[in-house]
Order: C-alpha cells, then structure tokens, then sequence
C-alpha cells in the first residue's frame, strides 16, 4: 500500500494480510498452547489472564465470553480495589502497572492452583509489570502462554531488570504478527493508524481455544462452556457449570 492511502477498505486489505500471517506463523504454537490448555481443564485447572492496557480486550477474548470456556479467570488492576481493599484513588495513577511488587499482589489475590495456566499478553512485552507477573508465575511453576508481537520486542529495549521480555519466560509464544508501534496504515508525514493486534490477537486465542477443545473431546471429556446468557436458559446453565469452579473465577469488573 503507498503512503497516504488511508481508507476502510486499506485497512481491510492490510488487515486480512496480516490475519493470514498470523494464522501461517502460528501453527506449531497454536498446537503448543492448545495441548497447555487442554492439560490445564482436564486437571481441574482455571486459566489465567493477564494485560495492561489495550491488552486487557485480547484477556475478554479468553475471559467470560459466550462460546468460551468457562474456567477462565481475569487478572486485572481494578482487582487491587474490587478485591483487594485499596482505595479506589489507586486507579488515577496512570504509571500504576510500573508499580514494584504490583504482579505479586494481584498474583495473591487469583490465588491460583498448582495446576492452573497463565496467557500473559502484551504487544511489547517489555512492559515491568508483565515481566513481573511472567517471571512470578514460573518462579510458581505454573505454564505460561505468552501472546505479543515477536516484531514489536525485538524493536524495542528490554526495560524489566531482568533483562528479560515476556516471550523468553513463556512456555509457548503466539507472535500477533502486528508491526512495532501496532499500526498499520502510514500517515502523510510520519507515524501510522488503526492497530491490528486486536484483531490477529482475538483470532488467535479463540484459535488455541478451539485447539484445547477439540483435544479434550477427542479424549472423550466433558468440556464446560459458555453459552451467551442471553439466550433462554443460558444464564442458568453457565451458573450451574461456573459452581464447579467456585471462588476460582472472578467476575468483577466486566
């Protein structure tokens, strides 16, 4: 596309081109996260989502969501007032996911399960308290799936003290395929719009969701999912389905 062809239909273009990049990029770590997956619910597991930012919309994509699974937990910063007892004044800081000790702290409040699995995501997955969380949740033991853009963290500096980014603590790396900075539509005169991870990132969990499934079926399991609660029924049927997992999914915040 030459610079300065900004259009719906430009983006559509661009966007299905790099859909198809991140399907024919990602077969091998689909497989990966979906056999982590699949592990993680056949052990009674929950799965644990995790990002800052516009992250957090690639976590609703896992998370609570119609046609999903339902032993999915989000992990979040509103969780340090919704249930961790911090003043809501906490929030107004705008460098609260730099805060020390901030992955730790809402690590407790998960309070996790040995068996249970974590899907860290973060376009650059340089930010502190990503790497925070993702080297806390090994140090746990736990698996850890990481989605981010392979293109973005090579661009860009580590800044966590470990010297480490979030695609070297994971034990499977879904790459978003987005280009560094997201975007991918070139302005007249320097810079780009309408990032792409969204997209690419959603396509790909929902992905590795289908993967898990599949496998659990295949062995013959009884897989517990969503069906939307609009639909007759639903929300009693998702109650039910949720009881098994009680205390282990927290729903605040939607």
């Amino acid at each position: 596309m030459s610079e300065g062809q900004i259009s719906a239909a430009a983006f559509a273009d661009e966007g299905r081109a790099a859909v198809e990049r991140a399907v024919g990029a990602n077969k091998d770590a689909v497989s990966a996260a979906g056999r982590l997956l699949a592990d993680c619910v056949a052990a009674d597991g929950v799965v644990h989502g995790f990002g800052t930012g516009h992250s957090q919309a690639t976590v609703l994509e896992l998370v609570g969501r119609a046609g999903g699974l339902i032993p999915t937990n989000r992990i979040g910063l509103t969780d340090l007032v919704l249930r961790g007892g911090a003043d809501r004044a906490v929030l107004d800081d705008p460098l609260l996911e730099r805060s020390p000790g901030l992955a730790r702290r809402l690590y407790e409040l998960a309070d996790p399960r040995p068996q249970d699995l974590f899907l860290i995501v973060s376009n650059s997955g340089v930010n502190n308290s990503i790497v925070d969380m993702a080297l806390h949740v090994k140090e746990a033991g736990h698996r850890l799936i990481a989605l981010t853009s392979l293109t973005h963290t090579r661009a860009v500096p580590a800044l966590h003290p470990s010297g480490q980014r979030l695609a070297d603590l994971a034990d499977a790396v879904l790459d978003n395929c987005a280009p560094a900075g997201d975007a991918i539509l070139p302005l007249p005169g320097g810079g780009a719009l309408c990032g792409v991870s969204t997209i690419t990132s959603a396509l790909l969990v929902q992905m590795v969701v289908a993967e898990a499934v599949g496998l659990l079926i295949a062995k013959g399991a009884d897989v517990p999912v969503y069906v939307s609660a609009n639909l007759p029924g639903g929300h009693e049927r998702n109650a039910v389905l949720e009881a098994r997992y009680a205390g282990r999914l927290h729903r605040n915040g939607f």
